[in-house]
C-alpha cells in the first residue's frame, strides 16, 4: 500500500551540526548524529539541550539505557550521562552501514548500498539474520511490533513497513520529491523522526493508525522480534 508521507514539524539546522546521520529517541528527547558528535533536543520545543562530541558517522539506537551509535566500521555503545564509550563491536557492513534500531535485546543494522538489514548480537557483533531490501536503507526503526526502514535512492525516498522474516514490502509512504531521509525513528506512537542529511533538518512524519488497531491488542516490539528468533531455529539465517 503506497501513500504520500505526511510531514507534520521540521526541526533545525541546529548549531554546530550541518547534517543528521542518524536519529534515535529515548522518550524525551530526539538524538541524532552529525559527524564529529551526538545532539539532543526536545521534540515538543525544538530546543537543543546537550551534545556529544563523539564519532557519530551513520545510524543511532538507544536501548533504555545506553546509546549505539555506528562510527565508520563500529558500532559504540555510550553512557548518555558521561557521554564514555563503554564497548564496542564490529559493525556488519565493515562502513557501509546505515541506520540502526534496538528490539527485544538484539540491533537492528541497515547496510546502505548493499540493500540489508542485519540482525545483530549487541555484544559480539555476530550477525544473527539478514533481510533484503530492493532499495538503498538509510533507517531502521521497530514500532508497535512492525519493522520499518527509510530508503533514499536517486531522487526518491520513502519509508517502508515490511515483513521482518521475507523483506515483503507492507506498506510505503513516499516522500516529496527531492526530500531525503537519512536516519530513523519512531516516537512510539504516531510519528517517525526523519533525518534529513545535509539539510541538517529532522523531520516528523505522520504514522497512520487504523482505528482498528487502537481498539485491540497490539503486538508489542518484543512480541515480534522474539517470534523471529525463535523462527530462526528452523529458518537459517543468511550473512552477508
Amino acid at each position: 500500500m503506497k501513500q504520500s508521507a505526511e510531514i507534520v514539524r521540521e526541526y533545525g539546522p541546529f548549531p554546530g551540526a550541518d547534517r543528521v546521520d542518524g536519529v534515535t529517541y529515548d522518550g524525551e528527547h530526539v538524538w541524532f548524529a552529525s559527524g564529529n558528535k551526538l545532539n539532543a533536543f526536545e521534540p515538543a520545543s525544538g530546543q537543543a539541550v546537550r551534545s556529544i562530541d563523539i564519532a557519530a558517522h551513520a545510524g543511532t539506537a538507544y536501548d533504555g539505557h545506553h546509546l549505539f551509535q555506528i562510527a565508520e566500521d563500529r558500532i559504540q555503545k555510550i553512557d548518555p550521562k558521561s557521554g564514555q564509550v563503554v564497548a564496542t563491536i564490529p559493525a556488519p557492513g565493515g562502513g557501509r552501514d546505515s541506520g540502526l534500531a534496538w528490539a527485544e535485546g538484539t540491533l537492528w543494522v541497515g547496510q546502505y548500498r548493499d540493500r540489508k538489514i542485519h540482525q545483530v548480537n549487541p555484544n559480539t557483533g555476530e550477525v544473527l539474520r539478514t533481510i533484503e531490501s530492493n532499495r538503498f536503507v538509510t533507517g531502521v526503526t521497530w514500532v508497535d511490533g512492525d519493522l520499518w526502514h527509510a530508503t533514499w535512492e536517486g531522487d526518491e525516498s520513502d519509508l517502508r513497513r515490511i515483513d521482518p522474516r521475507t523483506g515483503e514490502v507492507l506498506e510505503q509512504l513516499e516522500m516529496p520529491h527531492g526530500v531525503y531521509i537519512s536516519g530513523l525513528e519512531s516516537n512510539g506512537d504516531d510519528q517517525f523522526f526523519c533525518g534529513g542529511g545535509k539539510t541538517g533538518k529532522i523531520r516528523a512524519v505522520r504514522r497512520r493508525i487504523d482505528a482498528v488497531g487502537r481498539g485491540v491488542e497490539r503486538r508489542s516490539d518484543s512480541d515480534s522480534a522474539r517470534k523471529i528468533s525463535e523462527a530462526q531455529s528452523t529458518d537459517a539465517p543468511t550473512s552477508s
